[in-house]
C-alpha cells in the first residue's frame, strides 16, 4: 500500500447499507402520492444519482417537488434506524487509519442526510473530509468531487483509489484520473460494473487492500 496515500469511498453500497431507510422513505411518499410502492430490489436498483433522480425516476415529472419533499421529511428519522456498516466496512477503515493513510468519502447523497449517517454510525472521526453532491455543480458521474477532495488533502490522484459500488463511481474515478475499485456490495452487480472500466472488482471490502498493493499497482 506503500503508493497510495489517499482512499476516497462512495457511501451508500460500498460503506453503509442504508438501503432499508431509502425504501422506507420512498416508498412512505410514492404511497402518499398515489403511486405503487416499489420492491427491495427496484429500490437498490435505482439509488446512487441522487434523492432527486431516485424520485423522478417512478413519478411524474410535476410530482417530483411535492414527492421529494414527503421523502426528506421521512427520510431523516428513518435513516436513524436503518442504516448499518456493510460486513468489514468499519475494520477497513481501521486498517487503512491505523496504516497512516488519509480517508475521505465522496457522494451523492445530500449533506443533511450524510452526516446523520456518519453520527448514526459514530464514523465522522475516521474520514479526512467528506464532500456530498449538493456542494458540487456537477456530482457524479463527473469528476468534479474526487478533483476537489485532491485538492483539499493536497494529494496527487496518481496517489488516490476511489471506492465505490457502481459504474458511476468508475465513471467519476476516470474522469478524475483515479484509479477505482469497485465493490459489488451494493447497487451494481460486476456485469454493470466491468464496461465502464475499473482499475478492479473486489467482492468485499476486506479485498481491498490486496487490489492495491505495490506488485499489482505497477501492472
Amino acid at each position: 500500500m506503500s503508493q497510495v496515500k489517499l482512499f476516497i469511498f462512495d457511501l451508500d453500497g460500498t460503506l453503509v447499507d442504508a438501503y432499508r431507510a431509502v425504501a422506507a422513505s420512498i416508498n412512505h411518499a410514492l404511497k402518499a402520492m398515489g403511486y405503487a410502492e416499489l420492491t427491495d430490489e427496484q429500490v437498490k436498483r435505482s439509488v446512487g444519482w441522487g434523492e432527486r433522480i431516485l424520485i423522478a425516476q417512478h413519478v411524474r415529472a410535476e410530482d417530483v417537488d411535492k414527492t421529494l419533499s414527503i421523502y426528506r421529511q421521512h427520510h431523516r428519522a428513518a435513516l436513524k434506524t436503518g442504516v448499518r456498516y456493510l460486513p468489514g466496512a468499519k475494520e477497513t477503515l481501521q486498517r487503512l487509519r491505523d496504516a497512516g493513510r488519509s480517508t475521505a468519502i465522496a457522494t451523492n447523497r445530500p449533506t443533511r442526510f450524510t452526516h446523520i449517517i456518519l453520527k448514526q454510525l459514530e464514523a465522522a472521526d475516521y474520514f479526512d473530509y467528506v464532500l456530498c453532491g449538493d456542494k458540487v455543480t456537477n456530482p457524479k458521474p463527473a469528476g468534479d468531487m474526487l478533483e476537489l477532495i485532491l485538492a483539499k488533502l493536497q494529494i496527487s490522484a496518481a496517489e488516490a483509489v476511489y471506492v465505490g459500488d457502481m459504474a458511476i463511481d468508475v465513471e467519476a474515478g476516470n474522469a478524475a484520473g483515479v484509479r477505482t475499485v469497485a465493490v459489488t456490495t451494493g447497487s451494481h452487480r460486476r456485469e454493470d460494473i466491468e464496461p465502464a472500466g475499473p482499475y478492479a472488482v473486489i467482492g468485499h471490502l476486506r479485498e481491498l487492500e490486496d487490489a492495491v498493493r505495490p506488485a499489482a499497482w505497477n501492472k
